[in-house]
């Protein structure tokens, strides 16, 4: 009986709120008897109403002595800011709100005052260059930190993977050597055959005007081999895979697989990021004499057509040409730059946070920072070995 009463009241109080909502506000100006003008607010000041005066609101002028909300219903956030703002414009007190129009007029005064600037302050030129270059040094120290924390995060991993062999992923090491080395292969074949054919053909201008055409050889040879084979197997791995790393664990972070992981016990390391490195690191020097071999092919194929080098000749004097030893460079290139590349990408992705936008983000600086190491490392190599009498 009493839950039926509340409704009948119910039903009585909604043709009401009906009437309130459908209920235009309005204003008129009244003139005083010293001569004072007052704006007076009438109907509900919510924002379903506000907006139908707002153009002649803002087009009202003249001296205004008052805000009357006396003759006003229903008051919401934007009426209050409405009545606080005509104010403001006007240098009016607000008379006859009601204790819940006050509330929200007091509340929209104090957050709303006009003080703060439009704009941010800004340093002077002189101050604000040194200190975007502190934060920037800051940052990368910071991110330094991070890496060796990650380092040691992988180290632990497999340790644990040393001391337990059964919990090792074998699957998703041969997984992730397919998507990263066979998959790839297509891709690199034909940049390699691409880098040799050019290789062979500005050599060839050069040593041209010395009559040493036969050294095109020995210098596509010892360059593909030594250097441009696994560098730019390592460039070409960091914007095809390490991105793909960066992304993925970006994406489990942000939807929290990684999180779910670690509730059931599996650590997101050694199912995910140890996988990637090892598979990096054992595909690299295996693509990197793929590459190699490919621009030398590239390399007799534009020396056959042009230089009158035969095909055959071409190859089998690159065995007399090449030393050993420049083998060797590229493959202990090979995992160290599969290293840098694996480990750019996990550690970004890893660091994913807040949205979407960041994925982008890390995906974008995961790619740049293996690109940008794997390059100091190689002028790194070229100095030691050049040293050890690899040169």
């Amino acid at each position: 009986m009493e839950g039926a009463c509340r409704v009948l009241a119910a039903l009585a109080d909604f043709p009401h709120e009906v009437a309130t909502m459908r209920a235009a506000a309005d204003f008129l100006i009244e003139t005083g008897a010293e001569g004072s003008a007052a704006l007076v607010l009438t109907g509900p000041l919510l924002v379903s109403s506000i907006g139908a005066i707002d153009r002649r609101l803002r087009a009202v002028d003249g001296p205004i002595s008052a805000i009357d909300l006396s003759r006003a219903g229903r008051v919401d956030t934007v009426g209050a800011w409405t009545a606080w703002s005509l104010s403001q414009r006007f240098g009016a007190p607000i008379t006859g709100a009601s204790a819940e129009a006050d509330r929200l007029i007091a509340a929209i005064s104090a957050v709303d005052d006009n003080t703060s600037p439009v704009e941010r302050p800004r340093l002077p030129v002189l101050l604000r260059v040194p200190e975007h270059v502190g934060l920037v040094v800051a940052g990368l120290g910071q991110g330094m930190l991070l890496v060796l924390g990650f380092l040691g995060q992988v180290i632990l991993a497999s340790g644990t993977l040393l001391r337990h062999p059964g919990r090792f992923r074998l699957r998703a090491l041969v997984h992730q050597m397919e998507l990263m080395g066979v998959n790839a292969l297509a891709i690199i074949a034909l940049m390699s055959f691409l880098v040799g054919i050019v290789i062979a053909q500005q050599g060839a201008v050069q040593l041209r005007q010395f009559g040493a055409e036969i050294y095109t050889v020995n210098l596509v040879g010892r360059l593909s081999l030594r250097e441009l084979g696994i560098l730019m197997t390592a460039i070409m791995v960091a914007g095809r895979s390490g991105s793909a790393f960066a992304a993925q664990l970006g994406t489990m972070k942000l939807t929290e697989e990684i999180d779910a992981m670690r509730t059931i016990g599996v650590s997101p390391i050694e199912a995910l990021v140890i996988p990637r490195l090892l598979a990096t690191m054992l595909m690299m020097p295996l693509l990197g004499i793929y590459s190699a071999s490919i621009g030398i092919i590239g390399g007799a194929a534009l020396s056959a057509l042009t230089l009158g080098i035969p095909f055959f000749t071409f190859l089998s004097r690159i065995q007399e040409v090449v030393p050993l030893h420049d083998v060797w460079v590229g493959l202990i290139k090979g995992p160290v730059f599969g290293l840098i590349v694996a480990t750019s990408g996990c550690f970004q992705g890893l660091q994913v946070e807040s949205d979407a936008e960041e994925v982008g983000t890390r995906t974008t600086a995961a790619v740049v920072m293996a690109i940008f190491m794997v390059i100091v490392l190689d002028a790194f190599f070229a100095v030691f070995f050049s040293e050890i009498g690899w040169g």
